[in-house]
């Protein structure tokens, strides 16, 4: 007995010191499987921690043994849920809401949204400083935003229990799910003290990153016409689509009586890939820095313009909010920097760091912030966002007494446009 004993102890050490020592309580999940069907994790033996690390792993050895020798119901002891607690605490231990594990389904969850089709609520979810699971945006259109939910909102509960101490990655596991099945999520609302229930069937989100229309409005020399191109995200598809709403306007545009200009908008834009964020810039900027990256050791390296633009003269205004982040934000401060364009709306979300993913075995993947972005001027908008040129707070009751007419916000911009 003792031998055997001996034998699951060596097996739990080498499954688990991935880990690196760190000190995660193990108790938070809730584990089913039982001990017969444990399936030790190997290969991870001959990895030698980093060299400029001091890690003491008798103590993390020490807890496992107790664990596996004392703990009364041995069917709670699960490999596989000790291992994502493991390496989710350890890179938790970071304190930076963006460095995050996603474990396969969430891993899978996350490349099917940028791809542009999902099944959940469609809210883009980060934490913040305080390690709560926040909104960062609803998706137009999605059964979020129907349901009420809004940019910034804490989710506190999901079904009843508390998200206290839940990783990204399990909130999004927890918050997606089947079409047609119901999910009730508890918020805060910004400014709000008490907790809302939202209950919202799931649904399939259908990404379309770009939208766009050209319309005519009202101004002081009869009718102007203005262009409107909509971002949602920088996904796998968002330069092809961009593409395509540009070909199809520009014969709109060059044909248009008293053509004015374009309202590019990134309002609730979560952001997505940082080549697709320089991508669209350079259809507007001639030549220089998009964004800049600063690594660990404070070495800055610039991403410039990439092509030659067809809209490099076009007059421009941009559309930003509270749930503009990340992608979203390197364009508007590169436009911005440049004066290249007034920023219209509401300060955004401030998300300053730049993630890289990497696949890890099993398929899981580790999000890695390798970075700060700085907009072409240097500046860090990092927890304080960009300040809009011109300050407009959406107002709900314009859009709903006007409905043939687009929302406060555009038509601020469409009057900037064709003052």
């Amino acid at each position: 007995m003792r031998t055997q004993l001996k034998i699951r102890f060596f097996q739990l050490a080498l499954m688990i010191i991935i880990s690196l020592g760190i000190g995660y309580i193990l108790g938070n999940y809730k584990i089913s499987a039982q001990w017969k069907n444990y399936k030790p994790i190997i290969g991870f033996a001959n990895q030698n921690p980093p060299t400029a690390s001091k890690l003491d792993m008798r103590l993390f050895y020490d807890v496992i043994g107790k664990l596996n020798s004392m703990y009364y119901d041995k069917s709670k002891i699960d490999a596989k849920k000790m291992e994502t607690g493991a390496i989710s605490g350890m890179v938790a231990s970071l304190g930076d809401p963006y460095t995050s594990y996603f474990p396969p389904v969430a891993n899978t969850a996350f490349k099917t949204q940028m791809a542009g089709e999902f099944s959940g609520i469609g809210a883009e979810l980060s934490l913040n400083d305080q390690n709560q699971i926040i909104v960062m945006a609803p998706l137009d259109g999605s059964p979020a935003e129907k349901g009420g939910v809004k940019s910034g909102d804490i989710i506190a509960k999901v079904d009843g229990t508390s998200t206290a101490g839940w990783t990204l990655a399990k909130a999004i596991e927890k918050i997606r799910g089947h079409r047609g099945t119901k999910v009730t999520i508890s918020v805060l609302h910004p400014k709000e003290k008490e907790l809302k229930d939202i209950t919202i069937v799931r649904d399939t989100i259908q990404v379309k990153s770009v939208t766009s229309w050209i319309k005519q409005f009202d101004c002081k020399v009869g009718k102007c016409t203005v262009a409107y191109i909509k971002i949602s995200q920088f996904g796998d598809k968002t330069n092809t689509e961009w593409l395509e709403a540009v070909n199809k306007l520009m014969p709109q545009m060059s044909s248009a009586a008293n053509f004015k200009g374009l309202i590019l908008d990134v309002r609730n834009n979560p952001g997505g890939y940082l080549n697709d964020a320089v991508y669209i810039a350079s259809e507007f900027v001639k030549s220089g820095s998009i964004v800049k990256q600063q690594d660990g050791n404070g070495l800055i390296e610039s991403m410039d313009v990439n092509r030659t633009g067809v809209l490099l003269d076009m007059p421009l205004v941009v559309l930003m909010n509270k749930g503009s982040a990340s992608a979203s934000e390197i364009v508007s401060g590169a436009l911005q920097d440049y004066g290249r364009a007034k920023l219209i709306g509401e300060q955004s979300f401030g998300k300053g760091t730049i993630q890289q993913a990497v696949e890890v075995d099993g398929g899981g993947s580790v999000h890695i912030s390798v970075g700060k972005w700085l907009t072409p001027k240097e500046r860090w908008v990092h927890e304080k966002g960009l300040t809009p040129d011109i300050s407009v707070a959406y107002d709900a009751s314009v859009s709903s007494k006007l409905k043939e007419v687009p929302d406060n916000q555009i038509i601020r911009a469409v009057t900037e446009l064709t003052k």
